[in-house]
């Protein structure tokens, strides 16, 4: 049986009276695809928040044997843990190459970047293309492929993905997904909030839908695409 890379134990995010996750508990085995579901305010980019240490959480977070909910976002960095954040938060004054460089701003090996960015650069083949192009003035969906390239510059484990279709056509939400696809295929483990839950549920093999900052169902993807309230609440039927 495969073991948790990530866990959260009684997870709770408050903003100042606001109790905006309600105490949740969740696991992501290695080498899973799994999403968390509900709609705008439920939760679901606090908890994320939350498992990157960017904002302060009560609870226990474990990621492989460590537990790591009093560590700094950095040194998750240096474990393996990467977050894409809504918004896709690049630098946008800076280029696409010097953005991907930022991506491996803690690592020291050369040859092992050199080798990671050719492989990105063939898997977002628009990167390699636009290296030399201020990032700011990029499409929303380059802007995506850009921020999912500079995290997997840092070698991560766990991939931790919130509201990647945000804003974007549907062909480019299409694009971003392929690439989400292939680097599951690989064998990362990937967390995914999103809010177009039946693309969510047909990429991943399980999910969790979030109510009020509540899990309120947790099952296959399969078994919640076929559940009738997930059906009428989130895929509009």
């Amino acid at each position: 049986m495969a073991r948790a890379l990530i866990e959260a134990l009684n997870l709770e995010v408050h903003y100042g009276g606001i109790r905006a996750v309600k105490g949740i508990s969740f696991a992501v085995e290695e080498g899973e695809m799994v999403c968390l579901i509900g709609a705008n305010g439920a939760g679901k980019t606090s908890t994320l928040k939350a498992l990157a240490r960017m904002i302060p959480a009560q609870g226990e977070i474990h990621y492989g044997a460590e537990r790591i909910d009093a560590m700094a976002p950095h040194e998750l960095i240096r474990k393996g843990l990467a977050l894409v954040p809504e918004g896709r938060g690049i630098f946008a004054r800076l280029t696409v190459a010097e953005n991907l460089a930022m991506g491996a701003y803690h690592r020291d090996d050369k040859a092992g970047i050199a080798a990671d960015l050719e492989r990105i650069h063939a898997l977002l083949p628009r990167l390699k293309e636009r290296s030399t192009q201020v990032a700011g003035t990029l499409s929303g969906g380059e802007q995506q492929m850009l921020a999912i390239g500079r995290a997997l510059m840092g070698r991560p484990k766990l991939l931790l993905l919130d509201e990647p279709s945000m804003g974007l056509a549907p062909l480019m939400v299409e694009k971003v997904f392929e690439v989400i696809r292939a680097v599951a295929a690989e064998g990362m483990t990937v967390l995914l909030v999103e809010q177009n839950a039946k693309l969510a549920l047909e990429l991943c093999s399980r999910g969790y839908v979030m109510e009020s900052g509540a899990i309120t169902v947790a099952d296959t993807s399969a078994a919640l695409l076929a559940d009738p309230r997930v059906r009428t609440a989130y895929l509009g039927e």
